[in-house]
């Protein structure tokens, strides 16, 4: 429970404090820095310098303790989740939390893998990397729909910040002109590889109004200050010395610390926000070394949450007081609900046959995406609102397709010296509606290995998502099968909570107090003083990646909050 504080705002140890240290504490920390404020920077995992502390980027698998495959038995028994991800590997695993010592609950028949990266630059380092603006389609959907509470701000709102964001971290990718997915300030496009380049044409005369085009990914196409382009190594979870792709480590944080304003805390897990009941303002932070034990106090005239989702939601929870007995910025008791998260499924895998003669050089970190074209503006009639995209890409097979074939002797062994035969992968990703019942609480009767009460995760999937899903099967087989692909696979159902790893949602913003915690520039409704600006403010989740919209928010809100804070608004 947070007792309550008075802290002079002069007297502030910091005139902000930033909570985290991923993609949007970077930001926050960058933002508010270059407009002079004096910030700590408090993460909770250990330090990772950039560069000399990526220590597997390089290395080849003989150099690994388990030539890459990794030791099984104690992933099993503490990365027993986080082994899931696509990211996790034996050269990656130390950017991944230890399940075993991190541990939270969910209901037995709503599994939700949570995966986590506590460290300096948090899932900054293992992102997909994939960006994308939302549209008024996005924006406008829970007033349109009535699921959900309206969002307080519409595209015009956000399109110069989402310039802002693209012109620093760097976002290659082609314009197509949709206004489902709006163009950005691109640097050159990745190219379409020969089977992707088909499949688009084919969908464009046979779906008009579908586009297959490659993805907007912040991998450097074009240099920026300080990095390098992009290797086409395809390693990116390992770290990246080249700084080639977008990281706090390779970015953000370089450009706070040449201000000098920045103070940086690792190794730091905040406990709880202080609040103080006379002034109704945020004073501070609780911090909790976690090598140590120690813990310590510090104030600042201005918090800004930047955890990750649920993990900024159950800081608030935590930060509950006589005052505030349901949580922090909680009069709504809308904090800890619609939590989201996409549902995905594998909606179709083909065989392409006819481009065996054509291959590719290199290892391109990123695939291609099929913007969402449902129920835009008009309802499809197929039993479900918002939409899905796709994203994927066509992949040749290599000599490991052997494993997987009859055959022996030297004829066979030969026949696997070249590149094997071509697959296109279509993989939806449905919006998620929010709802009341997904939530997060804490589990007072338990604890973590800190002290603190357990998160429970409660989320599912809806008849919405899984209807968006059984309509995705069916147009990727029709979309691949007229591109000339034989259908392999072509799955309806979405994986558990978590696995498109864009949870989002519980501290959602919004125009109205009693139904929302955030107001239009993710200021919270009861304390002024208080941002949050990850995933936990969003109020939908749109059908796309949603980190870039993370990114334009923080920068949006560092300039309300600066704003406010020097005209003694706070």
């Amino acid at each position: 429970m947070s007792t309550p504080m008075k802290t002079d705002a002069k007297a502030a140890e910091f005139d902000a404090i930033v909570v985290g240290s991923g993609i949007t504490g970077g930001w926050a920390a960058k933002e508010l820095t270059q407009k002079g404020l004096k910030v700590l920077m408090v993460e909770r995992g250990r330090m990772i310098e950039h560069g000399a502390g990526y220590t597997n980027e390089t290395k080849a698998p003989w150099e690994m303790p388990f030539r890459g495959l990794g030791d099984a038995a104690r992933w099993a028994k503490d990365y027993a989740i986080q082994k899931g991800n696509r990211e996790f590997d034996e050269w990656t695993e130390d950017h991944f939390v230890n399940d075993s010592e991190n541990p939270y609950i969910h209901p037995e028949d709503q599994p939700f893998t949570w995966y986590r990266s506590y460290q300096l630059g948090g899932r900054s380092l293992t992102w997909g990397r994939q960006c994308y603006r939302w549209s008024d389609y996005d924006f406008g959907a829970n007033k349109a729909d009535g699921h959900g509470t309206d969002w307080p701000i519409r595209y015009k709102d956000l399109a110069p910040w989402y310039d802002h964001v693209e012109d620093f971290i760097g976002v290659s990718g082609a314009k197509e002109g949709l206004p489902q997915l709006p163009d950005g300030r691109f640097t050159p496009p990745m190219a379409l590889n020969v089977v992707e380049a088909h499949v688009r044409q084919s969908v464009a005369a046979s779906h008009p109004g579908r586009c297959v085009t490659i993805g907007r990914v912040a991998n450097l196409t074009a240099e920026r200050e300080g990095r390098a382009l992009c290797q086409y190594r395809s390693i990116c979870a390992r770290g990246c010395s080249y700084g080639a792709y977008f990281s706090t480590q390779s970015s953000t944080l370089p450009a706070a610390q040449a201000t000098g304003n920045l103070t940086l805390m690792t190794d730091s897990l905040v406990e709880a926000v202080d609040y103080d009941t006379r002034t109704r303002r945020a004073t501070g932070v609780r911090v909790q070394n976690v090598k140590t034990g120690q813990r310590t106090t510090h104030t600042a005239r201005l918090v800004f949450l930047c955890a990750g989702a649920f993990n900024s939601v159950t800081l608030l929870l935590r930060s509950a007081s006589a005052d505030q007995p349901n949580g922090l910025a909680n009069s709504s008791g809308v904090l800890g609900r619609y939590i989201m998260d996409h549902a995905t499924s594998l909606s179709g895998v083909a065989l392409m046959p006819g481009f065996e003669a054509h291959t590719t050089f290199g290892n391109r970190p990123n695939g291609i995406i099929v913007p969402r074209f449902r129920n835009l503006e008009t309802r499809d009639g197929q039993g479900f609102t918002r939409g899905y995209s796709f994203q994927g890409g066509a992949l040749q097979s290599a000599w490991v397709r052997g494993r997987h074939q009859a055959g022996i002797g030297a004829e066979f062994k030969n026949g696997l010296r070249g590149p094997g035969p071509w697959r296109m992968i279509f993989v939806a990703f449905a919006e998620s509606l929010p709802r009341a019942e997904n939530r997060i609480t804490l589990d007072t009767a338990r604890t973590d290995p800190h002290g603190a009460p357990l998160q429970r995760i409660e989320f599912r999937h809806g008849d919405n998502e899984r209807a968006a899903l059984a309509d995705a099967a069916r147009e990727a087989t029709a979309m691949l099968t007229a591109a000339g692909g034989r259908m392999l696979v072509a799955l309806d159902q979405p994986g558990p909570g978590g696995s498109a790893i864009h949870e989002m949602g519980g501290a959602r913003m919004g125009a109205d107090p009693r139904t929302s915690v955030l107001n239009a520039h993710n200021q919270a409704h009861d304390v002024a003083n208080l941002f949050v600006t990850d995933g936990a403010a969003m109020a939908s989740s749109a059908c796309q990646n949603p980190s870039l919209t993370y990114m334009a928010l923080t920068a949006r809100a560092c300039e309300a909050a600066v704003s406010k804070l020097k005209s003694g608004a706070l």
